[in-house]
């Protein structure tokens, strides 16, 4: 089986810290050594950029953290390679390595500047979450104010130009109508590498059925996040958490609106403030799928949850 985290921010943690990749410890959820022991084959690590910077200074802050991230992960070559197609990382496994991709966590980084986005391509990032938690020139954010009505003019041609290069479209984080613009723009199957179920949770963040509906007939595919706000209503940052079940819940969930070639992983960790309860860090993602099999899932079955089905679009 080969194993896909859609996305966590542990770029964030060596920009900030200079945390060491190569040693398991208990600061973050997300090491090598933990990677390793929850089973993970590819991770994706969001170049994640806070709204409230500028575009040039988000432009430089992405660009330090790229270069620090690569470093990082060529600092121990007997541990992890970096890949930048499905091919690489499937070698990357049989030759005993970690995966790690890159994408990049809102597209204010490129400004309106198009050989910024085209660098990006160029440096490996294989998917750009258009928006985080504000609106920007791109498209509006779940948690904006419709300063676009949706997405831009501008974020039109961005994800003509993302078709066109390959790059994945992320609609994690973006507004229902941003959503739906962007299906009626792109060419090519889009995803949404870290969010929850509606219906089970109602978070704005969230993706409706109908949501759901129309991204499986894109082709794309949702990436069940483990943030607990996301998972149950009630939780929050400061407690109560909630039980590592509640994510068979949503992918449950996900699975019998949009159909099981459309739901995977995408944890969130080192990006969410609390964990759910039996998943503290990466080193449990394991247990995820053994719970899906309790569930009667088929072996075939799991494997498109634990990685196929993204693998798919990323190809597509």
């Amino acid at each position: 089986m080969f194993v896909v985290d859609s996305h966590c921010d542990t770029p964030s943690l060596i920009l900030r810290e200079r945390k060491d990749l190569s040693v398991c410890s208990a600061e973050g959820h997300v090491d090598f050594p933990r990677l390793r022991k929850g089973g993970v084959d590819l991770s994706f690590f969001a170049l994640y950029v806070p709204p409230q910077m500028t575009a040039d200074e988000a432009w430089e802050y992405a660009v330090r953290m790229l270069e620090m991230t690569k470093n990082e992960v060529a600092r121990h070559p007997e541990m992890a390679a970096m890949a930048i197609t499905e091919a690489q990382a499937r070698a990357n496994k049989d030759n005993g390595l970690l995966s790690i991709m890159l994408g990049l966590e809102n597209a204010s980084a490129i400004g309106r500047d198009f050989s910024r986005l085209e660098w990006f391509c160029a440096q490996g990032v294989r998917y750009v979450t258009l928006s985080h938690n504000a609106d920007n020139q791109v498209c509006d954010s779940a948690a904006g104010t419709g300063t676009n009505n949706g997405l831009s003019a501008f974020g039109k041609e961005v994800v003509r130009k993302m078709n066109r290069s390959g790059m994945l479209v992320d609609c994690a984080h973006i507004s229902d109508k941003s959503f739906y613009d962007v299906l009626d723009v792109t060419q090519k199957p889009v995803v949404s590498t870290h969010s929850c179920c509606r219906a089970l949770a109602g978070h704005r963040r969230n993706m409706s059925d109908e949501m759901l509906k129309e991204l499986a007939g894109n082709g794309g595919v949702i990436q069940i996040n483990f943030y607990p706000v996301f998972l149950q209503d009630g939780c929050s940052d400061n407690g109560p958490s909630c039980s590592y079940t509640r994510i068979a819940d949503h992918i449950d969930h996900a699975v019998e609106i949009a159909g099981i070639d459309h739901v995977g992983i995408g944890s969130d960790f080192d990006g969410i403030d609390i964990a759910p309860e039996g998943m503290e860090d990466v080193s449990m993602m394991w247990k995820v799928f053994d719970l899906l099999r309790s569930r009667g899932y088929t072996e075939v079955d799991v494997s498109k949850i634990a990685g196929e089905n993204f693998l798919r679009v990323l190809n597509a």
